[in-house]
């Protein structure tokens, strides 16, 4: 692949991570990410899985070298391993440093060997308790069991498993300890993630939701000693490693702490639509210029670093005022998680 020019934006920062959505549809509805009687995207919307290719492979040849798969749930897609087969191409030529996937645990049991084998190292679980009924709870549709057989048979291909823990008051705050002792167990990493206000559930709803990540670490710090790590994985995450232990943890905090004078990172939905920043509602239509020019990319380069150049300093997001400022109105399942 022809190398060109990096994507640079306004800031001086160089975009090297992209998190593609490949499908807004997941089996679970978990009740900070999506509604429970969703109306999901007509499929003709959706980006094919041609379409997908030449997207990554075109940020790729920009320099993007971190290539995330996301969704809804990625795994629920007909044929999704196809494409990750494909990505495969850009690890075998050293053009992509790492493929890796947000799933929400179902269907590992399935695909782990065949992510492996397509050139997967590491994935990310979603996973908020180890409580069976709390956890059809909060998925509304999940079943623990599941997760944790895919869990199993991801590590069993060899795949490294972190766990993302969305830190919810009055829900998960009692596990605290016992998911550290579960991923420790486990030898998984484990990060924290403060929940942010995306959606239509409206402002109370989320404040009563949010448990700062700063409570979060203040708790742990009464039974380990924290030790700060200058490690980044290509992401927002801030991460300690418990002395008492040796485990890492991760700490998101889109509100408590404004991670963005260093964010490298822009994301694509499953429609081909570019979302500079997460906390922004503006946005770049990638589909047209790709569904424009099929035998050309051209276009779509033009339109990525168009859009790059439009990247904002930061996000809004604010809980401080016991509202929801900066609240954004589409689901995290549209985004990507």
């Amino acid at each position: 692949m022809m190398q060109q020019p990096p994507l640079i934006d306004p800031f001086a920062r160089a975009i090297t991570y992209l998190r593609v959505s490949v499908t807004d549809r997941c089996d679970f509805r978990c009740v900070y990410c999506m509604a429970e009687n969703m109306a999901f995207l007509p499929k003709k919307d959706l980006l094919t899985l041609e379409e997908l290719d030449r997207l990554c492979s075109a940020f790729i040849g920009l320099g993007v070298r971190k290539l995330r798969i996301t969704g809804g749930e990625p795994l629920v897609r007909r044929d999704i391993l196809t494409f990750f087969r494909a990505m495969g191409r850009h690890l075998d030529s050293g053009a992509l440093d790492e493929l890796t996937v947000t799933t929400n645990g179902s269907q590992l049991e399935k695909h782990a060997t065949a992510l492996w084998e397509a050139g997967v190292r590491r994935v990310n679980v979603s996973l908020d308790t180890l409580d069976p009924d709390k956890f059809a709870r909060v998925t509304r549709w999940g079943r623990l069991d599941q997760v944790r057989r895919g869990i199993e048979a991801a590590q069993a291909a060899g795949l490294r498993v972190k766990i993302n823990t969305v830190a919810l008051k009055g829900f998960n705050e009692d596990e605290l300890f016992d998911l550290v002792d579960w991923c420790a167990a486990g030898d998984m990493d484990l990060t924290f993630i403060e929940v942010m206000p995306m959606g239509d559930l409206g402002n109370d709803y989320r404040v009563d939701q949010y448990w700062s990540v700063r409570d979060v670490r203040a708790r742990l710090e009464e039974r380990f000693t924290t030790v700060d790590l200058a490690e980044r994985t290509g992401g927002p995450a801030r991460y300690v490693r418990l002395a008492e232990t040796g485990q890492k943890i991760g700490f998101i905090t889109p509100l408590s702490h404004n991670f963005c004078e260093s964010c490298n990172r822009v994301r694509v939905t499953c429609t081909g639509e570019l979302y500079m920043c997460l906390g922004q509602e503006d946005r770049a239509d990638l589909r047209a210029p790709l569904r424009a020019h099929p035998g050309d990319d051209g276009a779509l380069v033009g339109a990525i670093r168009a859009a790059i150049a439009a990247k904002p300093r930061g996000h809004d997001f604010d809980y401080s005022r016991q509202r929801a400022d900066g609240q954004v109105s589409r689901h995290m399942s549209h985004t990507g998680g």
